[in-house]
C-alpha cells in the first residue's frame, strides 16, 4: 500500500439539516468474520509517534498489510513512500536553542548536535537516568536518576545532585524550569493507596495480579541551584501541575482537589518571594480540560478554563494579574499551544459541535486566522518542536482517518501525508450515517445523534432498533467523521442494516465537546439523564419517520460505560428498552472507586459519605427487579472494570431466581480485547442475542 502526499483544496462548509429518508445502500457482501478478523478492513490507521531531530520526517505505528501488529515507519513531510524502521530511535530531547540534542543510551546520557552528528556521552552510570531535560539556556540538562534529581554544564564539568532523599522515600521527578537556575520538583506517594486484585487463570498457576490504586499524595518543591534551597510549595491529595517562565521570574501552579471540584492559578512570584492567586473556579460537578501554559520566551500565561461554560483561553498578565478572556461562545477549545509570544493556534467547534476547525489567534492585534474549511472532524494534533509545522488525524463520514499537515510558514493548505485506507474498503456499500441535531424534552438540551436506516427502508413498515451506547462516559462519539474508539462497532451497524434493523446512537449527557452544563447534569447520578436523552433521540426519529420504529423491540449495548448504559437502561425504563448486552461493563460503581478514584470521585463522591450516589447509579441495585433478558460478556482478566462486576449482577440474578439472561467470559481477555476470536464471538453472541429477542 502506498502513503503518499495530497494536497486538498478548500471546500465551503455546509451543515446537515434533519435526515431526508432515503433508501441507500448498505454493505451487503460484509460479514461478521471480516468485521473482526485480519485484514482488518478499513486498515489500520496510523498513529504519530513524534517528528524526526531536524523536523523533516515523521515516525508512526502503522501496518501496511492491516493486520494488528504495528511496526515503527518513517516518511519525509515532503512526501515519500514510508519505509519500516526496524530499530526504534533512542528517545531525544532538543535544546531550546534547536541545535543539540540530549537522549539516553544504555543508562548513560549522550548529546550530539541535532542531525546526530558529533556524538558524546556526557554522563556515565549504570542506573537507568530518566528522560534528561534542558534548561532555557540551552547549557544545563536536568535528569534523574535512582529517584534523585540531578544536573550537569554540557559546556564545563559541573555535576550537582539536587536532591538526596531517604533511600525509603518515593522518587522525585521534574515538572519544569523556572529560568535556567531553578528547578520544579515533584515526588508522589502511594504509600496509602489500595491495593486490587485481577487474578490471571489461563496459565500453569493462578497469578493474584496485584494492582495498586488510588489518588496519592503530591509535594511540589522549588530547587535554587543557585543557593542549593529547596522550599516545598504545596502538599496533600491534589491534581496539579508545576510550570515555570523562561525568564525565572515566575513559576505558577495549576491546583485542583481531588474530586476536581475547586481550581486556583497560583502564582510564586521569585523576584520577591511572593504568591498570588490570579484565577479561581468551582463547580458542583468536575472541572475538565484545564491547563496552563507560558509563552516560549515571555512571561505571558495561557489559561484553559470552562468556567464561562464552555472551554476557553484566558491570557494572564503575572506583573499586573490581570486575567482576560481571549475567544468566548458556545463552543469548545479543543486544543491550543503558542506559536510564539504573539500567537496562539488552536481548534474549535464553533462552526458544528461534530466538526472541527483550526485557527490562528493574534493576540498583538486581536485578529483570527481560520486556516481549514473543508468540513471535516480533527484531532490527535501535534507540534514540531520549530513550531513550523501542525500534523493531525482528519477524518470525514465513511473515511478512516489519515494524517494531515499544516506548514504554518504558508498556511492555507491542508497537505495530506498518509493514504492508509485500504483501496477494498471501498469495495463496501457503506451507508453514510444521518448526523442529527435535536432537541431534549426540557425544550433547552441540544443533542447529536446518528442514525443508520436498515436495507430498503419503507416507512410503511416498523422495524427492530439497536441503540449503541458509547464507553468512557466523557467521551465525543457523535461526529462528522469515521469514529476511531469503535470502528468494529460501525461495521457491525452496518451488518445490522442487512438483518433490518435501524440502529441509533445518541451523544448522552456526559459526553464532551458540548459544554459543561452536559457534562456535568450527571453527576451523583449516572444513567438517568442519559437514558432520557437517548430516549428523546428514539422518539425523534419515530416521529420523523412516521412511525417506522418498532419500539417495542428496542435492544440496547455497549462496553465499559457502555455496558453500564445497557444494564441501567433496561432496570430504568423497560418499557422502553426490551434487551440489553452488556460488554465489560460496571455494574458497581463502588468496585470502580476502588479500582479509578480518579474518575468516579469526582462524578459521584466518595461511597462512604454519599452511599446513596452510589446506589441509584449501579445496575446492581436494581438486578433483583430486572425484568428484559441481558447478556454479560467480560474478559476475565480486565484490570479496569473488573470482571467482579459481572459476576456480582450474575450472582444477584441468580439469587433473585432469575433465569431470562446468558453470560460469557473470555479467560484470556482484558478491558480491550486484542484476539480477533474473541472479538467476533463476542458480537456473534450479541448478534444472535438480538435476533432472538428482538424478532
Amino acid at each position: 500500500m502506498r502513503l503518499i502526499s495530497y494536497l486538498f483544496a478548500s471546500l465551503i462548509l455546509f451543515s446537515i439539516q434533519a435526515p431526508h429518508i432515503l433508501a441507500q445502500d448498505v454493505p451487503e457482501n460484509l460479514t461478521l468474520k471480516e468485521i473482526f478478523h485480519e485484514p482488518v478492513i478499513p486498515g489500520i490507521r496510523p498513529s504519530l509517534r513524534s517528528f524526526n531531530a531536524t523536523q523533516d520526517s515523521l515516525y508512526f505505528s502503522w501496518n501496511d498489510s492491516s493486520y494488528y501488529d504495528t511496526g515503527l515507519y518513517k516518511m519525509a513531510i515532503t512526501g515519500s513512500e514510508p519505509e519500516a524502521v526496524e530499530d526504534t530511535p533512542a528517545r531525544f530531547t532538543p535544546s531550546p536553542n534547536g541545535r543539540l540534542k540530549a537522549y539516553t543510551k544504555d543508562g548513560n546520557i549522550y548529546l550530539s548536535n541535532i542531525d546526530g552528528s558529533n556524538e558524546r556521552r556526557i554522563v556515565a552510570s549504570k542506573e537507568r537516568d530518566i528522560s534528561p531535560v534542558w534548561a532555557p539556556n540551552s547549557r544545563k540538562l536536568a535528569f534523574v536518576q535512582d529517584g534523585d534529581v540531578w544536573v550537569t554544564d554540557i559546556i564545563r564539568p559541573d555535576l550537582i545532585q539536587v536532591t538526596d532523599r531517604p533511600s525509603d522515600a518515593p522518587g522525585i521527578a521534574i515538572q519544569d524550569w523556572s529560568g535556567s537556575d531553578r528547578l520544579l520538583l515533584r515526588q508522589t506517594d502511594y504509600s496509602d493507596a489500595r491495593t486490587i486484585y485481577f487474578p490471571e487463570y489461563v496459565d500453569e498457576f493462578v497469578t493474584p495480579g496485584a494492582s495498586t490504586r488510588g489518588i496519592p499524595s503530591v509535594a511540589f518543591y522549588t530547587a535554587d541551584l543557585s543557593t542549593m534551597e529547596i522550599d516545598t510549595l504545596s502538599s496533600g491529595v491534589q491534581r496539579s501541575s508545576l510550570v515555570g517562565s523562561r525568564s525565572g521570574n515566575f513559576s505558577v501552579k495549576d491546583s485542583s482537589d481531588a474530586a476536581l471540584k475547586e481550581r486556583k492559578v497560583i502564582v510564586y512570584d521569585h523576584r520577591n518571594n511572593t504568591k498570588s492567586v490570579i484565577f479561581e473556579e468551582e463547580t458542583d460537578g468536575w472541572l475538565s480540560g484545564t491547563s496552563v501554559s507560558f509563552a516560549p520566551r515571555t512571561d505571558r500565561l495561557m489559561i484553559r478554563s470552562e468556567k464561562s461554560g464552555w472551554n476557553h483561553i484566558y491570557i494572564a498578565n503575572l506583573y499586573t494579574g490581570r486575567v482576560e478572556q481571549l475567544t468566548e461562545g458556545d463552543y469548545e477549545i479543543t486544543w491550543a499551544s503558542w506559536l510564539d509570544d504573539q500567537t496562539i493556534i488552536y481548534a474549535n467547534n464553533e462552526a458544528d459541535y461534530g466538526e472541527r476547525h483550526i485557527f490562528i489567534h493574534d493576540l498583538s492585534n486581536n485578529s483570527i486566522q481560520q486556516l481549514t474549511s473543508e468540513e471535516a472532524y480533527r484531532y490527535q494534533f501535534r507540534l514540531s518542536e520549530d513550531k513550523t509545522k501542525l500534523v493531525y488525524a482528519k477524518t470525514y463520514f465513511n473515511e478512516p482517518y489519515d494524517l494531515y499537515m499544516i506548514d504554518l510558514e504558508n498556511p492555507g493548505e491542508e497537505i495530506q501525508l498518509t493514504n492508509s485506507v485500504p483501496e477494498s474498503f471501498y469495495d463496501y456499500n457503506w451507508q453514510k450515517e444521518e448526523y442529527v441535531r435535536f432537541t431534549g424534552r426540557d425544550g433547552e438540551t441540544g443533542l447529536s445523534m446518528s442514525v443508520l436506516y436498515p436495507k430498503n427502508f419503507d416507512t410503511n413498515r416498523q422495524y427492530p432498533v439497536v441503540v449503541f451506547a458509547h464507553g468512557a462516559g466523557s467521551l465525543q462519539n457523535v461526529y462528522k467523521g469515521w469514529s476511531n474508539n469503535y470502528w468494529r462497532e460501525y461495521m457491525f451497524h452496518q451488518y445490522l442494516l442487512n438483518q433490518g434493523y435501524v440502529v441509533v446512537e445518541v451523544d448522552f449527557r456526559h459526553s464532551t465537546g458540548y459544554g459543561r452544563k452536559f457534562r456535568e447534569d450527571v453527576t451523583n447520578w449516572m444513567g438517568k439523564y442519559e437514558v432520557e436523552d437517548i430516549v428523546d433521540g428514539l422518539d425523534w426519529v419515530q416521529e420523523k419517520t412516521g412511525g417506522a420504529l418498532d419500539l417495542n423491540n428496542v435492544g440496547i449495548y455497549g462496553g465499559s460505560y457502555g455496558g453500564f448504559m445497557a444494564l441501567y437502561a433496561v432496570s430504568d425504563a423497560p418499557d422502553r428498552f426490551h434487551a440489553a448486552a452488556a460488554l465489560r461493563k460496571v455494574s458497581n460503581w463502588r468496585n470502580y472507586y476502588y479500582a479509578n478514584p480518579w474518575y468516579t470521585l469526582p462524578r459521584l463522591g466518595d461511597p462512604e459519605q454519599v452511599p446513596e450516589h452510589y446506589d441509584r447509579s449501579s445496575p446492581l441495585t436494581y438486578a433483583s427487579e430486572l425484568e428484559r433478558p441481558v447478556i454479560l460478556l467480560h474478559g476475565l482478566i480486565d484490570d479496569n472494570v473488573g470482571a467482579q462486576d459481572a459476576f456480582q449482577y450474575a450472582d444477584a440474578l441468580i439469587q433473585s431466581g432469575n433465569t431470562n439472561f446468558e453470560m460469557m467470559i473470555y479467560p484470556s481477555e482484558r478491558h480491550g480485547f486484542t484476539s480477533p476470536d474473541s472479538w467476533y464471538d463476542e458480537y456473534l453472541r450479541i448478534y444472535e442475542f438480538f435476533e432472538k429477542h428482538l424478532k
